[in-house]
């Protein structure tokens, strides 16, 4: 999936004729409710399954005020946490199944092929500013990504000035930073002066306990999986030779050998407690998401202030990386389901229609649910507020960068992110050697992307 570099720029360049066709857009949103009340439009309804726990309260809103606004009824139900692919297999054969339920990218489109109906006529799709994001079969668009995300490195800018005010600091700015070269010779110069820092390390622990080491074994391994795709001019292979895992090792390395923490201890960390080290100011750096925010500000006794919380992007040596930006894509697409009679297709389709075109739909998305928003109705006045959201759309924004996909949603399966993550676990603690992780990624990709096939 290529998120283009023009992104939130189209939005952003369109911003005065969206002021003209805006009003087009609310009309016809308005219209479309109208005829919906009036029993012109769609009779049917609207039932969506859930992914997220904690945003129910914001769906059932969201439905509240639709139902309010329209007369179409819409459902939604909350699926448990790590639950959603089993309630989704029971939900969507019921008589009453979900009309609206989420896939995770084209892996999860495979699994749920027989119930996505097509979008590519639809009126969301037409809004998408990258079509390239959709999951696509052939001519057919089957799933329609509705928030982006980035993750980088985050950093605390108040540490990393404090830094540079130090005698010898090997940086006067912070911009400098713009290859593994120079983030390792600082990353190493921070840890050696953490005394003198306040710090108990340059990076908060790298958290290994399973579970919790999806950082590691799907979002940094989405780096050198980028590149391999990348030279291959593809976006999914069924055998992989982890070409890039010298870069891997090299960030790998510098995350465990500059923590707050030894190395050896690290299989026993969860991402709770890296995020607090982070905001409890511990630690100037932390591999994460623009997610993270609440999770630092929210912890008792956060030290970091809104202003001092950045995204670096995750450098590994590779060449040319000067021109890298953070990592931004997206595993959240919306499928509407075939299978559903044609009245209930067309409310869902008016549905997100509304939701994503109206102005109190958009300050749903923007303000209760808090997403960066990939369709061209959405202004720079529209996006989050919180600063790691703002950091995101500064890089969608940088024409001079080019941002890594997100290449993880091809992974062969979760068993392969699973064992990836204990390998890396066992290299930490110094019981296996990188060259046996590395086969064992090789030879585990291979090995399940065939099951899959089967």
């Amino acid at each position: 999936m290529k998120l283009k570099k023009t992104l939130l720029g189209a939005a952003l360049v369109l911003a005065s004729t969206l002021t003209l066709t805006s009003c087009g857009q609310k009309n016809d949103a308005d219209n479309n409710n109208s005829n919906a009340a009036s029993g012109e439009s769609a009779k049917g309804s609207v039932y969506y399954l859930n992914f997220k726990p904690e945003v129910e309260e914001v769906w059932n809103k969201i439905a509240k005020t639709y139902t309010d606004e329209t007369g179409v009824p819409v459902k939604v139900v909350t699926a448990a946490s790590g639950t959603y692919e089993s309630t989704l297999k029971a939900e969507i054969t019921k008589k009453d199944a979900p009309t609206l339920f989420q896939i995770n990218g084209p892996i999860g489109y495979q699994n749920w092929k027989d119930y996505t109906k097509d979008l590519k006529d639809s009126e969301l799709y037409k809004h998408l500013i990258d079509k390239e994001l959709a999951v696509k079969d052939g001519d057919g668009v089957f799933g329609i990504p509705y928030v982006v995300e980035g993750y980088g490195i985050i950093y605390n800018d108040a540490i990393l000035q404090k830094y540079i005010g130090l005698d010898g600091a090997k940086i006067k700015s912070v911009d400098e930073i713009n290859n593994f070269e120079k983030l390792k010779e600082v990353a190493e110069d921070m840890q050696a002066k953490k005394k003198d820092l306040g710090i108990d390390g340059a990076f908060a622990c790298t958290s290994l306990k399973p579970g919790e080491d999806w950082r590691w074994q799907t979002h940094l391994a989405n780096l050198p999986i980028y590149y391999e795709y990348k030279d291959n001019k593809v976006k999914d292979m069924d055998e992989v030779k982890f070409k890039y895992a010298e870069n891997f090792k090299n960030i790998f390395d510098l995350y465990i050998k500059n923590s707050t923490v030894e190395a050896n201890a690290l299989t026993g960390k969860a991402v709770t407690d890296s995020m607090a080290e982070f905001a409890l100011e511990k630690a100037a750096f932390v591999q994460n998401g623009n997610w993270a925010w609440s999770q630092i500000s929210e912890v008792n006794g956060n030290k970091v202030k809104e202003e001092n919380i950045k995204f670096l992007p995750i450098y590994t040596g590779v060449k040319g990386e000067e021109k890298q930006g953070i990592c931004i894509g997206t595993e959240n697409f919306f499928s509407i389901n075939s299978k559903a009679s044609e009245e209930d297709q067309k409310a869902t389709e008016e549905f997100l229609t509304w939701l994503f075109t109206s102005e109190k739909g958009k300050e749903f998305v923007t303000k209760d649910l808090g997403f960066i928003s990939p369709f061209d109705t959405f202004e720079e006045k529209d996006q989050p507020s919180d600063p790691l959201a703002k950091e995101v759309v500064k890089y969608m924004s940088d024409e001079d960068l080019y941002n890594i996909d997100w290449n993880f949603t091809s992974f062969p399966s979760q068993a392969f992110k699973d064992f990836f993550g204990q390998a890396l676990g066992q290299y930490a603690s110094g019981e296996m050697k990188w060259d046996e992780v590395k086969d064992a990624f090789v030879n585990t990709w291979k090995d399940e992307k065939a099951a899959v096939e089967k």
